[in-house]
């Protein structure tokens, strides 16, 4: 039976503000949402998972990833648009080494339809005709040599291009990592500070922007058996234990999305039952009450969970023995490392 990974993550108490929100007049604004018949501000699952996968590039380099963003220009660049480890018929392509953000996050490449006359399309086959003349010229002997292979594969690549141009294509990967929208825990009271721009002073130099004192809250769930390299689960819980800035390509404001605490379930259950579960008092105080009733219920075995952060000295007796078998720690990053052990020890990776 496969296992399943779900994760449930609240941020620190902190200040949030133009988390990709529009603009209204001159106040720039933080999405929101209704929830609980009361407006709490949110910010999405796309741009978490921008920030998954931004960490991953920051780790592994620039090839680890096949969407890289880029700082400079504030713009993506792909390594592989045409995702050949997962589109190609070509036995061997398939066997090509993915990148961990197509694997993890999925891709779609739709490609219309295009006509002869098309100035791309002309363009390759005209090279595919040059290196098909070429390797026509050669021996027999020389088109077994490298140099003739690599013609030849050259060839194949601008046939499989053509193709694609020529017919039309739409070939996709759904995301193996399911990411939730994260809300705030507070209600959000419409605070607004009011600025203003440096240098010569006009009509817009005055502007306001929306701010919440909160925390977050998403939740994650991911199949590693949905992964072509089951390790990457690893690679996951890394991102989500160490995640900065959410939304910071476009944030002028700092707020801290690394977990203030985590409770992970790793699970033989499809349903992750504990997506939304913190709570926070007036004093911003922690508690998962209806995470420890999903328990008390028996819908959640303790031994499935990883609990770690701040939450965990919120515990009371009563709580830590309706626990007793899951794994308790005071630090966020301790609660991942057992967890990962786990995942290794049960996937053999």
């Amino acid at each position: 039976m496969s296992k399943h990974l779900f994760g449930l993550i609240v941020t620190p108490y902190g200040t949030a503000a133009n988390n990709r929100g529009e603009n209204e007049g001159n106040i720039t604004t933080l999405q929101k949402i209704l929830w609980k018949n009361e407006v709490h501000t949110t910010v999405s699952a796309e741009a978490i998972r921008w920030a998954f996968r931004y960490y991953w590039q920051k780790k592994g380099g620039d090839n680890s990833v096949n969407r890289r963003w880029n700082d400079e220009t504030g713009e993506h660049n792909w390594q592989d648009q045409t995702w050949k480890p997962w589109t190609s018929n070509e036995e061997t392509d398939n066997q090509l080494p993915t990148f961990i953000d197509d694997d993890v996050m999925g891709f779609m490449l739709a490609e219309a339809a295009s006509t002869d006359g098309n100035d791309e399309l002309d363009s390759l086959k005209s090279d595919k005709k040059k290196l098909d003349d070429e390797f026509k010229a050669l021996s027999k002997e020389d088109q077994k040599e490298e140099y003739g292979k690599s013609l030849k594969e050259e060839s194949k690549e601008l046939e499989r291009k053509i193709k694609i141009k020529s017919q039309g294509k739409a070939d996709k990967r759904k995301g193996a990592l399911e990411v939730t929208r994260a809300i705030s825990l507070l209600p959000f009271a419409g605070d607004i500070t009011f600025n203003a721009k440096s240098g010569t002073k006009s009509n817009t130099s005055l502007y306001g922007t929306e701010v919440h004192a909160t925390r977050y809250q998403y939740g994650i769930a991911l199949t590693p058996e949905s992964l072509r390299e089951k390790a990457r689960v690893l690679d996951v819980i890394d991102a989500v234990v160490n995640l900065a800035e959410v939304a910071g390509n476009q944030s002028r404001f700092l707020f801290d999305f690394a977990p203030d605490s985590v409770v992970f379930r790793w699970t033989d259950d499809f349903a992750p039952r504990m997506l939304y579960g913190f709570e926070m008092d007036s004093e911003a105080n922690l508690s998962f009450d209806a995470v420890l009733e999903k328990v008390k219920s028996g819908d959640i075995s303790a031994n499935e969970l990883f609990i770690g952060g701040n939450v965990v000295n919120t515990l009371s007796g009563s709580d830590k023995e309706l626990l007793n078998g899951a794994s308790l720690h005071e630090g966020v990053k301790a609660a991942a490392n057992i967890l990962k052990a786990k995942i290794q020890s049960d996937l053999g990776v």
